[in-house]
């Protein structure tokens, strides 16, 4: 029954998206070219060399390296392997869902058991400062200041969370986990695990690098698939005035939580895609600006339906569960919005009251390196996206030319 229950939900939702996207045509091309554009300009570029970096460290052993260095470090504070740190570090830098990928490919390498997998993903898929600094605090808000304090909430919870997690599954971990003693720090030791890991992969420098660029392409596809579908049946919800509907509810929490009413509709936005939630909420006029930090803080702890499906995706190649994650999004969410909270007067009002009387985005945003590298992105990301799509057609077309010569 609860079978068939589900096969009625799934059916429905997408006989509603078929329906909707007939109805309003206009309004899923616009919603549609809107996700393509945020896909080609800033999406692309900006993962695609952090995938492919990831994936040659992974085939060369580096990830071995890197592992026996910090276990001391992670396995206590996190109760991960050292490998652990690597997807950590990658996953503030480049942003999510590359906590996700990372994680999943060590799971699949057996770097990582299922439940170590299972915490890696839920404090490493976190917000790239590019996103934070750049297209929230100076895109939307025009104030840099706003970006330390959303960075330092951010990060911050996401390594309580982390915290928090590594007793997640510790009963069942002790039935998989493998006769390990504690390790200490060694270099000798790191070197050799990382040559072994080296020669234990056969495969050419030419090969590793093609394998690393088809990869990464064919994931930042899918990731941009859901970019796209979800800025569409983000807009095909308001249009239908379902958006509204839920938005009544939400005033209700926002009202328990003494939060302006009228960012309903921004939060929930915000709940389905990241971008559009932060930039409703920065255009709303409200009295007092914490309402409008402490919402953006959630949305980016939550990481938003879009970046949630990505990561199922990803995580569905595996054995890793999907409800670890989303547990733990909430978690940040909570953690990320206190902090905001309790950060705010030394972080932003205390900050702002010592400015000058210059205006902030006239005499820092446009000299500051965040913008300048958005703006970049933004000039040559569809150019990089369409060259590097091409590259990997043609090293794809190469292949298929090889084997069909060997087998024929």
């Amino acid at each position: 029954m609860k079978s068939k229950g589900k096969t009625i939900l799934l059916a429905s939702m997408a006989l509603f998206l078929a329906v909707s996207l007939i109805t309003f045509p206009s309004v899923s091309l616009d919603a549609s070219l809107r996700g393509f554009e945020m896909w080609t300009e800033i999406v692309f570029p900006s993962l695609l060399p952090f995938f492919i970096t990831a994936e040659l460290l992974i085939g060369f052993g580096v990830v071995k390296f890197i592992g026996v260095l910090f276990e001391p470090i992670m396995r206590p504070l996190f109760n991960v392997p050292g490998v652990g740190s690597f997807v950590w570090a990658m996953g503030m830098a480049s942003g999510y869902p590359s906590g996700a990928k990372l994680s999943s490919r060590l799971r699949q390498e057996e770097h990582l058991t299922r439940i170590e997998a299972e915490r890696l993903v839920s404090f490493t898929n976190a917000s790239n400062p590019l996103f934070i600094f750049a297209a929230v605090s100076i895109g939307f808000f025009h104030d840099p200041q706003l970006g330390v304090l959303l960075a330092v909430c951010h990060y911050l919870g996401n390594t309580i969370v982390g915290i928090l997690m590594r007793f997640h599954g510790k009963d069942s971990e002790r039935e998989e986990r493998d006769a390990r003693g504690k390790q200490s720090f060694s270099l000798v030791r790191a070197f050799k695990e990382m040559h072994q890991a080296r020669l234990e992969d056969s495969r050419p420098f030419g090969k590793i690098f093609g394998d690393a660029v088809i990869n990464s392409v064919n994931t930042l596809l899918m990731i941009g698939g859901f970019i796209i579908m979800f800025s569409v049946f983000t807009n095909l919800l308001s249009q239908v005035g379902i958006s509204p509907f839920i938005a009544f509810f939400i005033e209700h929490v926002l009202q328990f939580a003494q939060l302006p009413e009228g960012l309903a509709l921004p939060l929930l936005s915000g709940l389905f895609e990241i971008t559009l939630g932060a930039q409703l909420i920065s255009e709303a006029t409200i009295s007092s600006f914490l309402p409008q930090a402490i919402l953006v803080s959630f949305i980016l702890a939550f990481n938003g339906l879009s970046v949630q499906a990505q990561v199922a995706s990803i995580l569905a190649e595996t054995d890793i569960r999907f409800a670890p994650y989303f547990f733990a999004r909430l978690i940040h969410g909570v953690i990320a919005s206190l902090l905001t909270v309790a950060l705010y007067k030394p972080l932003y009002l205390n900050h702002k009251a010592t400015e000058s009387t210059v205006p902030v985005f006239s005499s820092f945003a446009q000299s500051s390196s965040w913008a300048e590298w958005w703006n970049t992105l933004l000039q040559i990301g569809p150019l990089f996206t369409i060259t590097m799509i091409g590259m990997t057609v043609i090293v794809i077309g190469a292949r298929i030319k090889t084997n069909f010569v060997q087998k024929s």
